[in-house]
C-alpha cells in the first residue's frame, strides 16, 4: 500500500542544497528549543534560590523576633528582680559574723539610705553568731544615730542572734524575732594575754563593757527583767532564748 502524499516532496526528489537546509533548519530549531530550555532552567534555579533567600530572611526574622521576645522578658524579669529587691525596701541583711569589715558594709549602706531617703523605713535582719563586741557597738551606735535623724529603724532576728548580734538587736526602735528563731546571751569575752597588770586591766576594761551591756538589755526590757536577774542568767553560761522567752524579757517587742 503507498503511504507516501503526493502533496509533500519526497527526499529522493530533493536536491542536496535542498536537504541541507532542511537538516540546518531542523538544527536550529532544535537549538533554539535547548536554549530555550536552558533559559528556562536558568529562571527555575534563580526562582529556587530567591526562595531559598526569603525562607533564610524570614527564618532570621523570626529568630530576630524570638531573640527580642526573649531579651524583653529578660529585662522584664530583671526590673521585676529590682522592684522586689530588699535594697529598694531598705532591707539589710546582716549574715556572718560582727566585724571590722560587715560592720562598715552595713554602716555604707545606712549612710546611702539616710542621705539619699532621708526619714525612710529600715529593717536590718540578723541571722548572726556573733563576734567583736568593739565593732558590734560602733554599729550599735551608728543605728542610734540613724533613728536620732527620723528613721524608723527595726531589728529582726531570723535563725539566731548570737552573742553581740543579740546585743544589736536591740537597738532596733522596733526589735523582732522569728517564731523558730533564737537569742543567746553571755558574758563578754575576752582573750587577753600578756603581763598580769595588762591582764588584770583588761578585764577591768572587759567588765566596764559588760556592765554597759547589761544596762542596754535591761533598758530595752522596759522593767520585764531586771539588771541582777541578767547577771544571774548569763553568769558563766551560754543563755538561749527562744522567740517567747525573748518577748517575755523584753528583749524583742513582736514574734514575726
Amino acid at each position: 500500500m503507498k503511504t507516501d502524499d503526493p502533496r509533500e516532496p519526497r527526499i529522493r526528489d530533493l536536491t542536496p542544497e535542498e536537504i541541507a537546509a532542511g537538516i540546518a533548519l531542523q538544527q536550529a530549531e532544535a537549538a533554539k528549543m535547548l536554549a530555550e530550555a536552558e533559559v528556562a532552567q536558568n529562571d527555575a534555579l534563580k526562582k529556587a534560590a530567591e526562595t531559598r533567600m526569603a525562607l533564610a530572611m524570614a527564618d532570621a526574622a523570626v529568630i530576630a523576633l524570638h531573640e527580642k521576645e526573649r531579651e524583653e522578658l529578660v529585662d522584664l524579669a530583671g526590673h521585676a528582680e529590682w522592684l522586689a529587691a530588699d535594697e529598694r525596701h531598705h532591707v539589710y541583711q546582716f549574715n556572718g559574723a560582727v566585724e571590722s569589715a560587715t560592720v562598715k558594709t552595713c554602716m555604707k549602706q545606712l549612710a546611702i539610705w539616710n542621705r539619699s531617703e532621708p526619714g525612710c523605713d529600715i529593717e536590718i535582719v540578723f541571722h548572726s553568731p556573733g563576734g567583736s563586741v568593739i565593732d558590734g557597738l560602733a554599729l550599735f551606735d551608728y543605728i542610734l544615730s540613724i533613728r536620732a535623724k527620723g528613721h524608723h529603724v527595726t531589728t529582726t532576728a531570723l535563725g539566731y542572734a548570737a552573742s553581740m548580734a543579740g546585743i544589736l538587736l536591740q537597738a532596733g526602735d522596733t526589735r523582732r524575732m522569728g517564731r523558730e528563731a533564737y537569742v543567746l546571751i553571755h558574758e563578754i569575752s575576752t582573750g587577753a594575754i600578756g603581763k598580769i597588770g595588762e591582764i588584770e586591766d583588761e578585764v577591768t576594761f572587759v567588765k566596764k563593757i559588760q556592765s554597759r551591756v547589761l544596762d542596754i538589755f535591761v533598758d530595752r526590757a522596759n522593767g520585764k527583767i531586771k539588771k541582777a536577774t541578767m547577771e544571774r542568767k548569763w553568769r558563766r553560761k551560754d543563755w538561749w532564748l527562744d522567740s517567747t522567752e525573748a518577748l517575755k524579757y523584753g528583749l524583742v517587742d513582736e514574734i514575726a
